[in-house]
């Protein structure tokens, strides 16, 4: 069931940017978790990954892949989330999601979020090309 709503995806060449934004208007509250979560597309039947999570506490974290290059940011009084992405090389190239998760809750970047995560948009698409 999807609650969330991405803005929409696109296509980039490598070393441009993109800015998603989230709306989770009545998902997103106080001592939430939420973040951003891809699947690469080649990668079929495999889970979504997280790439950008914001704790209950506010923690933000990255994967290691996308460190430096992605950031992660909220508007709580809107209830949005936005992803800015730049220098996106060919590897990032997924559909992406955004989701958020009732407290108690905690997120992490190795985590499986398929089954923690409450509320999920139903994704965006990206091509990244060389």
């Amino acid at each position: 069931q999807v609650q969330l709503v991405e803005s929409r995806g696109g296509s980039v060449q490598s070393g441009g940017s993109l800015r998603f934004s989230c709306d989770a208007s009545k998902y997103m509250y106080r001592r939430y978790c939420m973040g951003w979560f891809r699947r690469d597309p080649q990668a079929v039947g495999k889970a979504r990954v997280s790439i950008a999570v914001i704790d209950g506490d506010g923690t933000i974290k990255y994967a290691g892949s996308v460190t430096g290059r992605f950031t992660i940011s909220q508007d709580s009084v809107n209830q949005m989330l936005y992803l800015q992405m730049s220098s996106l090389k060919p590897e990032d190239s997924a559909t992406y999601y955004c989701a958020t998760a009732r407290p108690p809750c905690t997120v992490t970047i190795r985590m499986t979020p398929d089954n923690l995560m409450d509320y999920w948009g139903k994704g965006t698409l990206v091509t990244v090309s060389s």
